[in-house]
């Protein structure tokens, strides 16, 4: 009978090469803690409060900076000399600010930029900031490129927001305490420079009346390094060119065997198609157009691979259980439980997506986080997600237990065989361990990365100050294990090019096995994918 190469492929030969996907998954590592720097950098802009002496407040093509040629005095809030009232404040905020006396501009390698608003609210007694205030913010985005006139600003985006303050103070204290409120999302960094206009209005005598004294406004913005990346495209660019390689053999090598692909040969397709969708470098194409859609596509892509993935995991186990029927071939209908589980939790983290990435490709101000409603919401499926993830993980470590006592009680009838087909049998077995034991710390790195993935993104919208170091190497080294991982499946569950002749006679000399090698797949007429599956099923061992 044939089999799989991870069952014929001599020791020395799979000593190498999981030696080699071992040196290559180090080198992951090392690369995102030696070479890449921080995922993200985060920089804080105290706004330049600029006064307002035209007429029109609403004019788009007037605009209010702090640096270049028609720049905006500064005034200070404390020390007002003359009435000037609210809707002639404006903050300003250009972004990025200089350093070390040099203008920077952002690198479109950067890809996407976050503003977070903070409040500085001086206590006074009679000024006293209610909880839950409502904040009504008429923003205004503009950008710049290089060799713009200093003093042209294009309007990117505006709209008029309103978002919840929720402040705090202590008897010792001289400011109150607000809570960070997220501002806009941008799913791109097409320009070289950007500047944000904020007007508090009062148009209506309530609104923004509950707010005490402002004494500052900051900006936090928050953006992907570029040198991250560099390294995480660089990446990308390596394996994808690998992963389609290795499919196209291992699809190859299946199609020269006269059976039909049998389901853990299909879910390793799709598994690879996944990755090969993840890998695409499409951030290459953000280097020469503007596509602010980058982010939602690109929690698509992972969101696809998470789904194959944890299904994958789940049919991996469940064909080494005996959950169904032996006589019959495996199926996807067979798994639906497990499978439905799974899409339930994908197509809920999708349509939360939707609503807040989705509506952002038309108002990047807008955040599902402002209301009551929208962040319990969140809180909700993030907090799900977290729990549904820990949950699978310990249903996948119960059913890769159930392997592991299924092959056990299999075992035991091994001493009844010929020693060579024992020793054939004994060495199928241990390799299947090791695998399935790697399986478990890439599920369980996958759903930690899942887990801390989830709570970072979320960790400027929400009131918790939750401080999470998402370091490049756990990022660079999981990325690189799906890869290795999958690539070495492709290899190890190919059908290999040996065949095992076993005979069952009771002569000793015709008991001996023989490995013999073909240049081409033999005809192959068994269902299973391999002899470790045609083992474990058997009802009876002769």
């Amino acid at each position: 009978m044939t089999g799989t190469i991870i069952e014929n492929l001599s020791g020395r030969k799979l000593a190498v090469l999981m030696t080699f996907l071992l040196l290559c998954q180090i080198t992951c590592f090392l690369i995102g803690g030696l070479v890449a720097p921080t995922p993200a950098n985060a920089n804080s802009i105290l706004g330049t409060v600029c006064q307002d002496t035209s007429t029109v407040k609403n004019d788009t093509t007037k605009w209010f900076y702090n640096r270049g040629r028609g720049s905006c005095k500064s005034i200070n809030l404390e020390d007002l000399h003359q009435d000037i009232s609210e809707a002639d404040i404006v903050f300003a905020f250009q972004m990025p600010i200089p350093r070390d006396s040099n203008t920077l501009d952002y690198s479109r390698w950067q890809q996407n930029l976050i503003g977070v608003l903070q409040f500085e609210i001086k206590y006074h007694s009679q000024m006293e900031v209610k909880p839950r205030s409502v904040v009504t913010i008429d923003a205004r985005l503009a950008y710049q490129n290089k060799g713009d006139p200093e003093d042209e600003w294009k309007l990117y985006t505006q709209s008029i927001e309103k978002r919840h303050l929720d402040c705090y103070i202590h008897n010792d204290e001289y400011l109150y305490n607000c809570s960070a409120i997220p501002l806009f999302e941008l799913g791109s960094l097409y320009h070289d420079f950007y500047l944000l206009n904020v007007r508090l209005p009062v148009d209506t005598p309530d609104m923004n009346t509950n707010i005490g004294h402002l004494q500052d406004l900051w900006l936090t913005v928050i953006h992907q390094n570029g040198g991250f990346t560099m390294v995480w495209v660089s990446l990308k660019t390596v394996f994808f060119p690998c992963i389609i390689a290795i499919l196209v053999w291992f699809w190859r090598r299946i199609h020269m065997l006269q059976r039909k692909p049998v389901l853990l040969e299909k879910m390793l397709l799709c598994l690879g198609l996944a990755l090969c969708l993840l890998n695409m470098p499409l951030e290459y194409l953000t280097l020469h157009f503007d596509l602010p859609f980058m982010l939602l596509l690109g929690d698509i892509r992972q969101g696809v691979f998470y789904a194959m993935l944890f299904s994958f995991w789940l049919i991996f186990a469940g064909e080494h259980m005996l959950i169904q029927d032996i006589s019959a071939q495996s199926s996807l209908k067979q798994y639906w439980r497990h499978l439905s589980a799974v899409a339930m939790g994908c197509i809920s983290l999708f349509i939360f997506d939707m609503c807040e990435r989705g509506v952002q490709l038309r108002n990047p101000f807008y955040s599902i986080w402002v209301t009551d409603i929208g962040t319990n919401l969140a809180l909700t499926f993030i907090i799900l997600a977290g729990i549904s993830t820990g949950v699978y993980f310990l249903f996948l470590c119960y059913m890769v237990w159930q392997v592991f006592k299924n092959i056990s009680n299999k075992r035991q009838t091994l001493p009844t065989m010929c020693s060579v087909r024992r020793l054939h049998y004994e060495g199928i077995i241990y390799r299947f361990k090791f695998l399935m034991l790697a399986t478990l710390l890439c599920a369980a790195l996958t759903v930690i990365g899942f887990i801390l993935g989830q709570v970072a993104e979320g960790q400027w919208k929400w009131d918790e100050n939750i401080e999470i170091e998402y370091t490049s190497a756990f990022f660079t080294g999981v990325y690189g294990m799906w890869n290795i991982y999958i690539f070495a499946l492709l290899v190890l569950y190919a059908p290999s090019h040996k065949r095992w002749a076993v005979t069952e006679n009771t002569s000793d000399t015709q008991n001996l096995s023989e490995e013999i090698e073909f240049n081409g797949i033999p005809s192959e007429t068994s269902s299973e994918i391999s002899s470790l599956t045609s083992y474990i099923r058997k009802v009876n061992i002769d």
